[in-house]
């Protein structure tokens, strides 16, 4: 008897962790009933305005999900300039449209329907360069470009893993909170999006994540907690990282003045 109690009590509890993390954020969140027609679209000044600069830019950005779906996971999205262009170009998966995929010129660093948007990664130069002519590859190449499914995935950010999985010049650790970006296009196992690792999923339900960017994470029902021990950081459902240091930025920086993460001054 006393058994099958405790696991009911064990598992109650493990649940109420999981859940725990998206409750504070809705409970803090003003968007709740907000229409989308009246959401923040503006530049949030992140990126460099193209007349500002030559080089060939490359970021990935992530913010809020719109709505209550904030309250669990981050919408992600790579933006991409090449050396002298007028315009960026954006690259991210939606749900409406009679494609999946999106690559549209446009500001990188508009906020996400009320949400800021959270610079993942910045490369500038020849790196950004040959960075550019990898993604348009893996974009190509995306296996389901016409399919979106908000949990567990494929969508944006099964997207966005996707191809930083494929541009050797993206070692890009997305949040624990872009749920899908654990949904897998072939098989159970992967490189990590990072590089730096590798994982097992179960079609993004149920997966393990060990990686050096990344740390270890677990993930249940797409929500994933973990812990980033070279970041002094723990990843919790809803909430995401919570450490002592910027999981972005470059690691072999931590020691030095703060540079913004893969920053290339490279022309």
């Amino acid at each position: 008897m006393m058994k099958p109690l405790l696991w009911l009590v064990r598992t109650t509890v493990f649940l109420l962790v999981l859940l725990a993390g998206p409750a504070l954020i809705s409970a803090c969140s003003s968007q709740s009933g907000q229409s989308w027609r009246d959401a923040d679209r503006s530049s949030a000044g992140i990126a460099p305005l193209p007349s500002q600069t030559e080089k060939a830019i490359v970021q990935v950005y992530g913010a809020r999900a719109y709505n209550w779906r904030g309250n669990f996971a981050v919408h992600t999205w790579i933006a991409t300039k090449v050396r002298g262009a007028s315009t960026y170009e954006v690259h991210d998966v939606t749900g409406w449209g009679y494609k999946a995929v999106r690559s549209r010129p446009g500001e990188p660093d508009t906020a996400w329907y009320g949400n800021p948007p959270m610079l993942l990664a910045d490369l500038r130069g020849e790196k950004a360069g040959a960075a550019i002519i990898n993604i348009h590859t893996a974009i190509d190449a995306y296996p389901f470009a016409n399919e979106y499914k908000a949990w567990p995935g494929p969508n944006s950010n099964t997207f966005v893993a996707w191809v930083i999985r494929q541009v050797p010049e993206l070692n890009v650790a997305l949040p624990n909170i872009a749920i899908g970006k654990d949904y897998l296009a072939d098989g159970v196992f992967a490189k990590a999006p990072s590089g730096s690792g590798y994982q097992f999923s179960l079609n993004g339900y149920f997966g393990l994540m060990a990686s050096i960017r990344e740390g270890v994470e677990l993930n249940i029902l797409g929500l994933n907690i973990g812990i980033d021990p070279l970041a002094l950081a723990v990843k919790l459902p809803g909430i995401g990282h919570i450490g002592l240091r910027d999981p972005w930025m470059d690691r072999s920086t931590w020691h030095k003045a703060p540079v913004m993460e893969q920053v290339s001054d490279a022309n």
